[in-house]
């Protein structure tokens, strides 16, 4: 019963080298497909990244690092700039970095709308439906999984790298776990649910 995967997923951060099989990432992507998403738009692409490709990937990521050093993109989150450098360790562990991309996702330097925001969160939301869908397909396949958005510190070299020019929305390292970390602390129940009923 997928509940039990949803209290047994974990972000892991230590992968083991062995490699993971195609049919397991088909397996892992053909969840992300088949997540909920509004007006059915769909709005995500997957490019999986391994091998020598992934190589050439983490150099683009490290450049991105060092850029934003001297001219930041994300000023206010200085702060955790050292925390995306441990999540390139990371990803170099892994052996299937797959990034998710937004075909239909505005440029950050264009003014939006009201409806372009509203259509923006919609699109967010239906990416993290997917994302969701193939952590716990992983979780299913006894395989690892992190989710990570510090690819915005190198936005645009890992969009270049990419080589498409759709809205980077996030990354998700994927492989057989190193470690089995404890559940992180959650808010209670009572703390974030209020009923009005009546």
């Amino acid at each position: 019963m997928m509940i039990q995967e949803i209290k047994d997923r974990r972000s892991i951060r230590r992968y083991k080298p062995d490699p993971v099989p195609r049919s397991a990432i088909e397996e892992i992507l053909q969840a992300g497909i088949l997540a909920p998403s509004s007006k059915n738009r769909q709005p995500w692409k997957f490019i999986v990244v391994s091998g020598r490709e992934k190589e050439s990937m983490l150099e683009a990521f490290a450049k991105g690092l060092l850029r934003e050093k001297e001219r930041p993109l994300l000023p206010g989150s200085a702060m955790h700039l050292s925390g995306a450098e441990y999540t390139l360790q990371i990803m170099r562990q892994a052996p299937v970095i797959i990034f998710i991309l937004n075909p239909l996702g505005l440029s950050f330097d264009e003014t939006l709308t009201a409806e372009d925001r509203i259509y923006e969160i919609c699109n967010a939301q239906s990416i993290g439906a997917a994302i969701e869908n193939m952590t716990l397909a992983a979780e299913n396949l006894g395989l690892g999984s992190l989710w990570i958005c510090d690819t915005y510190f190198a936005y645009e070299e890992l969009r270049g790298w990419l080589k498409d020019e759709g809205q980077l929305a996030a990354a998700l390292a994927l492989g057989y776990a190193d470690e089995a970390p404890h559940a992180r602390p959650r808010k209670s129940f009572e703390q974030t649910v209020e009923w009005r009923m009546g």
